[in-house]
Formats: structure tokens, C-alpha cells, sequence
């Protein structure tokens, strides 16, 4: 019954529901580098994303699969270990009717195996599409010709695939035929998944069901399946339970497919059912031969393929991303792109501001060379590990107090050295960008830009710390640059400020200001970042406001416009960065040192 016309339906649902399209779009970015752009799931122990490749700027596909392993389980830990290690050897298979395996990874939840997409549909979609669910005679001859030569490539290279069927067989836009998963069945089962070595009722010969041994004659099973459905519309075996599927095997396919289709009948039927043994003894062994002798037999697979190209144009326009259009969608945050980007801003921000830190304060306590050197020390150890910016700025301030030994600055050095150490051990080494922030103020001479990098990258409590801090040692520093550190100067100056309940209601507006930007922002997500972000720049605007009615002196005047302006331009550009960074942000934990 050889087909002349036919039309695709695109409304036909997937011949699975489970195997649908479940999600499009989103943002969530996956091993760092891949942006998911549409998410399908897969028969029960997975999902497929199709995801974009931020650094070789191509699509890929991903399938997610979880390992279902307790702890304290080593035996099955032993078994999926092995299936890990099958999967690995599958994925250094390359042939051009098998999808290419990139990468492969797994956490202590998933694996993860990255892969050649395909940009067409999988056989299951594809024959719920066409007309009687079968394919004409020349296109089963390049189907089976093109399955029997990655298969016979596998089986030489020593790999099987143990769950062949039509959702796990892709034909592409040319009409070309890839066969996909090879190692995935041995996963599957040993993570908790499917019936016996991961395969599929309906396609599984009897010694795969019953978890017998199984060699290559279990794949010349299931592509005879596979072709016999593509022949007739309906697989023979199809049950609902194992059990039941291999009752079918054991009575043999009906009705017979002579009588289905006799044009059938004689060689093709022939070599069909010699496949189809429920005796592997009696099956045919090899595939090559298998794929050969049917395609022969079945008729043209060039024409085949010319066949399966033209109705793969007509069931599924163009989808080629527009940039113009699709924007958002394949837009991949520079965090995922060049994911070293984010890491180096935040090590050089901290080793500018250890360093100018160093550099202004130092010349009281070190002549020329030793300054030159210790500034490069604070820059070169900030940016080997930012966390220590904060600390070194403390070290150097803390250095000039002590530059003019005397009873007053034991007493101030002491009470910087004591407050450097409450802050490290509660915020400091948190996070990368805890330093920055509480020297930002003393670098920008604006006592409010510490407020917004700590609600930037900080979680709410070290944010808190930090903005306070940030904003009390530019009082210290700014009075011990006016009177350069001079103990007897210094004091009188700091005991006016700090005895003075005005500013330790500002300095807590700041930290409040830092710890509510810091609740809104910290899940990482981009929106949350930049709402946080407006609110905080809100925030120190009130702040702002509140420290011109109080006319705290010399604070007051300090907290001007200019320093608003500075402020709010660095909430304006950390929103900027939130929106490109994408989700995830970019805080980075203090104890990652690498």
C-alpha cells in the first residue's frame, strides 16, 4: 500500500502525551552555559531541554535524568556508577545516523548529557502526524538502512542501545534518520527506572523482559518492531505490562503482515519475523545483514529520504530563531557567556579598593617604598581572594591610628582592630563582594554607595553589618584624613560624632536600607535584583532627606547632593548588571576560594 500523497496534520497530538512539549522558554540556564529555551519530557524518567549554547552561540539538547540513590545504598551506587561509565563510552560514538553526545556530567541528583539537537521530530511525532500513522515502502527502506548502520557501528565499538523505539529516533529537516539515547536504557535501570535494563514495553525481546542476558540480537528485536509499526500503523507487541507484551512475542506479531499489506508478503515478511524470534538462538544475529536484506527488499531508500525531507518541510514551518523577534528568548545573561566576566569584575573592584585604601592612609605610617610595595600586596592579595579586601583595608586604617603611638591611639587602634574582627567573622568572609562594599564608601567619598553594593550581593544580614560598618569607618577615615591621624586631634572629632545619637540613627538607616534591598534581591533572580536595586536607591534618597533635617554638622553637610548623585548612579549601574548578569546574580560565596 504505497502512499503517492500525503498531508501532515500538525494539530495530531505527540503520540505520547508524556512526551509533549511541557514548557517553552524560561530562564533558567543550566551547567552555567546552556539557556533552556523549551523543555519536553520523555517518557517517564527524564526531560529533554532544548537549550542555547552561550559560548559556541548553537542550539543543543540536554537530557535531564534523576539518579535515584539514597545514601548509604553502595550496591546500587556500584550499579549506576557502571551505567555512568556506559553512558561515558556511548557518548565517543560518531556516526551520521547517531545524535552526537558533546558532554556528560551528574550531580548527586542528575545526569546530565548534552547532545547534538536535531531540528525535525522524533519518529513518534512524526508518524502520529502522517496519515494512518505508516510510512510509504522506500521511506521504511531508508529508515531500516539508516538505523541497521548506526546500530552495526555501535554493536562493532561494543555499545548497545537496548531501548530502541520511535520516540528514540529523530528525523531531521533533510529527511536524515539519527538514532538517540544510545546508554541511556543501563542508566535508566539502574537509577530505578523502566523494566529491565531501561527498556520499553512493546520493543523489548523476551530476554531483556525476563532480565536474561543480552547481547546484539536484543537491538535487531526492537528495530524490527519499530519498521513493523512504521509498515502497519500499530505496534504488535504493545501491552500494558510486561507480562502481557511478552505473551504477544510468544504467539508471534498479528495479524500477519501479508495480510495487512501482501505486497508485503514473501522477503520482507520473511526477513521481519526471523527478527522477531522470540528465541534469540533462532533470531538473526546480525544487524547489518538484517538492515540490508529488508531495505532491499522494502524498495528505494534515496527516495525515501526525499520523501521523509518533504514532508518534514510541510509538517513544521521554519523555526530558525529571528533575533528581532525572539530576543528574549535566546538572549543568554553575560553571567552564562563569559562566566569568567563576573568573577573578574568582582576581584578587581576588591583589588582597587584595598589597594586605594592602602594608598591614602599608609603614607602616614610607611615611607615611600614600603608604600608602593604594601599598596601592591593589598591589590595583588585582594585579587587573589576579594574577601581579604576588607580585612586589609581595616589592617591599613587600623595601622594609621597606631601611626603616633600614644595612649588615645592604642585605644582607637584597639576598638578598629576589635570592630574588624566582629565584622569579618560576621560578614567579611561571606562573600567576595563584602569587601568592596564596606571600603566603597571611603573610595567614592559617598558615605551611601556601601548601601548599595550590600544589598547587591550580600544576603540581609551581612548586608546589614556591612552598610553599618561601611558607613561609620568613612566617618573615621574622613576625620583622620582632614587632621591625618593625629591622636589628638582624631578623638575629640570622633567623640563629638559618635556620641551624638543623630548618626547612629543614620548609619542604622543605612543598614536597614542594605538589609531590605539585600531580602528583596537575594534568590538571584533578575527581576528581584532590580527590584531590590529601586528600592535601596528609594531608600537612601529618605536617608538623604532624614540627614538634612537632623543638621548633624560636618555629616550632614557631607551628605550632599554630589554624594546622592554618586549613590544613585551606582544603583542605576548594579541594575544594569543585575538585568545582564541574568539569574543566579553575582554573589559569590567568600569561602570559594578558587
Amino acid at each position: 500500500m504505497q502512499q503517492t500523497e500525503r498531508i501532515p496534520n500538525p494539530a495530531a497530538p505527540p503520540s505520547n502525551a508524556n512526551e509533549g512539549v511541557a514548557a517553552r522558554g524560561g530562564a533558567q540556564v543550566l551547567l552555567g552555559r546552556y539557556r533552556v529555551l523549551e523543555t519536553n519530557t520523555t517518557g517517564g524518567f527524564g526531560t529533554v531541554n532544548v537549550c542555547w549554547d552561550a559560548r559556541l552561540q548553537r542550539r543543543v539538547a540536554i537530557k535531564r535524568m534523576p539518579l535515584r540513590l539514597g545514601p548509604g545504598a553502595p550496591g546500587e551506587a556500584s550499579t549506576t556508577a557502571e551505567a555512568l561509565a556506559e553512558a561515558r563510552t556511548s557518548s565517543m560514538l560518531q556516526h551520521p545516523n547517531i545524535v552526537t553526545m558533546f558532554d556528560f556530567e551528574r550531580d548527586d541528583e542528575f545526569s546530565y548529557l548534552v547532545m547534538e539537537y536535531v531540528d525535525g521530530l522524533n519518529l513518534a511525532d512524526f508518524l502520529a502526524r502522517v496519515e494512518g500513522g505508516i510510512l510509504t515502502f522506500d521511506e521504511c527502506a531508508h529508515l531500516v538502512d539508516s538505523l541497521a548502520s548506526a546500530l552495526a557501528y555501535a554493536h562493532e565499538n561494543g555499545v548497545l542501545h537496548l531501548d530502541i523505539k520511535p520516540a528514540n529516533i529523530m528525523v531531521d529537516r533533510s529527511g536524515n534518520v539519527k538514532l538517540a539515547d544510545f546508554g541511556m536504557a543501563s542508566l535508566a535501570s539502574a537509577a530505578g527506572y523502566g523494566g529491565a535494563r531501561g527498556g520499553t514495553v512493546g520493543y523489548m525481546p523476551p530476554e531483556q523482559i525476563e532480565g536474561d542476558l543480552v547481547d546484539e540480537r536484543c537491538d535487531v528485536f526492537s528495530l524490527a518492531v519499530v519498521i513493523w509499526q512504521a509498515l502497519t500503523g500499530s505496534c504488535p507487541f504493545a501491552a500494558k505490562t510486561p507480562e502481557d507484551s511478552l505473551d504477544l512475542i510468544e504467539r508471534g506479531p498479528s495479524p500477519a503482515l501479508s495480510t495487512i499489506e501482501p505486497e508485503l508478503a514473501g522477503r520482507v515478511e520473511n526477513t521481519l519475523l526471523a527478527a522477531l524470534d522470540p528465541n534469540p538462538a533462532h533470531r538473526t544475529a546480525s544487524v547489518r545483514s538484517f538492515g540490508r536484506t529488508l531495505a532491499r527488499a522494502l524498495g528505494d531508500p534515496h527516495e525515501g529520504a526525499a520523501s521523509l525531507r518533504d514532508l518534514l518541510t510541510q509538517a513544521e514551518p521554519d523555526e530558525e530563531p529571528d533575533p528581532a523577534e525572539d530576543w528574549e528568548r535566546l538572549q543568554v545573561p553575560i553571567q552564562a557567556r563569559a562566566p569568567w566576566l563576573v568573577t573578574a569584575t568582582v576581584r578587581i573592584l576588591a583589588a582597587g579598593a584595598a589597594a586605594w585604601i592602602a594608598w591614602r592612609v599608609l603614607p602616614f605610617v610607611l615611607p615611600e617604598t614600603q608604600l608602593y610595595i604594601s599598596t601592591a600586596i593589598a591589590g595583588v592579595a585582594s585579587l587573589l581572594w576579594p574577601p581579604l579586601s576588607g580585612a586589609l583595608g581595616i589592617a591599613a586604617i587600623t595601622a594609621a591610628l597606631f601611626a603616633q603611638p600614644s595612649q588615645i591611639s592604642v585605644i582607637l587602634a584597639l576598638i578598629m582592630g576589635l570592630l574588624g574582627i566582629m565584622w569579618w567573622a560576621l560578614a567579611g568572609r561571606r562573600s567576595h563582594l563584602s569587601g568592596p562594599a564596606l571600603l566603597a564608601p571611603c573610595c567614592t567619598t559617598s558615605p551611601l554607595t556601601g548601601v548599595c553594593l550590600s544589598a547587591f550581593g550580600l544576603d540581609p544580614g551581612s548586608a546589614f553589618v556591612t552598610a553599618t560598618g561601611s558607613f561609620l569607618l568613612w566617618i573615621l577615615v574622613s576625620f583622620g584624613l582632614r587632621v591625618a591621624f593625629a591622636p589628638d586631634l582624631l578623638a575629640p572629632l570622633l567623640r563629638d560624632v559618635f556620641f551624638e545619637p543623630r548618626t547612629w540613627i543614620i548609619a542604622f538607616a543605612c543598614g536597614a536600607a542594605a538589609l531590605i534591598g539585600a531580602a528583596i534581591s537575594h534568590d538571584g533572580r533578575a527581576s528581584r535584583k532590580l527590584a531590590g536595586q529601586l528600592v535601596t536607591c528609594l531608600l537612601l534618597v529618605t536617608i538623604y532627606v532624614l540627614a538634612l533635617r537632623m543638621e548633624n554638622g560636618s555629616i550632614a553637610a557631607a551628605l550632599n547632593t554630589t554624594s546622592l548623585v554618586i549613590a544613585l548612579s551606582l544603583g542605576a549601574t548594579l541594575c544594569i548588571i543585575g538585568a545582564l548578569s541574568g539569574d543566579g546574580g553575582i554573589n559569590q560565596k567568600g569561602d570559594e576560594r578558587a
